[in-house]
């Protein structure tokens, strides 16, 4: 476990899946704390965000077989403190993943601290001799209510530049081509489980670069931030005190998709010997 911190925050991040375990501000938790309900902090999705149709792909004319979101959250990575304040994650591909996932590749995550904000880059490598393809994204979760005394429809999710959100149905784990219309009261989405009973709110290409969990009954609260993600993600479990807020560069695969993985949406391409970089970050308070 690495710990990183300054005079306003400590956060801890575990070598396995290079994963959020706390963020903590004045003494406040706003992680989840992967209780029964759902037993993850923040797992991180690569090479793939969410589910493949039927669990496989084809690349090259050969079939490869991938697990929802990737392999990376079950992944040991190495670590280097780089000051009290930040760390980065690598994982490099070996025999194994070269079995699931044909390409040679360095993956770094940076984690860093500036006063309330955690900021979180994800940098991918090519070090293969053929184009790279691939998905990343963030899924962390934070703790709602955020204090004991208030309760799950206290809070709302206020996005910065939507009033309206197209939510694209989920159906087995795959996008249908069939959507519906939420309409955002002052850009707020007020916070109720029922929202999640039929799984993910799924956003394609939202206006919104920011989104911001907020009450009117507290202080307490954080901003989100995650530009250069063109998808967006919403979750919780059943009933669960805690809402997900997930930036993809990737999504899952459409109920029509035909498994080439050079033709799945979202999907990002990186040249030999370059690298790629998207960031998100939350602002505590």
């Amino acid at each position: 476990m690495i710990t990183i911190s300054n005079d306003k925050l400590s956060v801890s991040i575990s070598e396995k899946g290079a994963e959020l375990q706390s963020l903590q501000h004045s003494g406040l938790e706003y992680l989840w704390q992967a209780h029964v309900s759902w037993p993850k902090h923040a797992p991180v999705l690569f090479p793939i965000v969410g589910e493949l149709k039927d669990g496989k792909y084809i690349f090259e004319n050969k079939e490869y077989k991938m697990s929802r979101h990737g392999f990376a959250r079950e992944k040991v990575f190495k670590s280097f403190q780089t000051s009290d304040t930040s760390v980065i994650f690598t994982l490099t591909s070996d025999e194994d993943t070269l079995k699931i996932y044909p390409f040679s590749f360095v993956f770094k995550i940076e984690y860093r601290l500036e006063a309330t904000t955690l900021l979180c880059t994800y940098i991918v490598e090519n070090t293969d001799s053929k184009l790279m393809y691939f998905s990343v994204g963030g899924h962390p979760a934070f703790n709602v209510p955020l204090k004991s005394e208030l309760i799950y429809f206290d809070y709302s999710l206020k996005f910065n530049n939507d009033s309206v959100l197209k939510r694209y149905m989920i159906h087995d784990g795959l996008i249908g081509d069939d959507s519906e219309t939420i309409h955002l009261r002052n850009n707020e989405l007020q916070l109720q489980p029922s929202l999640f009973y039929t799984d993910a709110i799924v956003l394609k290409h939202p206006g919104s670069n920011e989104v911001e969990l907020l009450t009117s009954k507290d202080k307490r609260g954080l901003k989100f931030v995650f530009d250069g993600f063109p998808y967006f993600g919403i979750w919780a479990a059943e009933d669960a005190p805690f809402v997900c807020l997930e930036p993809w560069c990737g999504i899952a695969d459409n109920i029509h998709h035909d498994y080439q993985l050079i033709y799945k949406e979202g999907i990002n391409k990186l040249d030999v010997g370059e690298s790629w970089q998207r960031r998100w970050s939350v602002e505590v308070y």
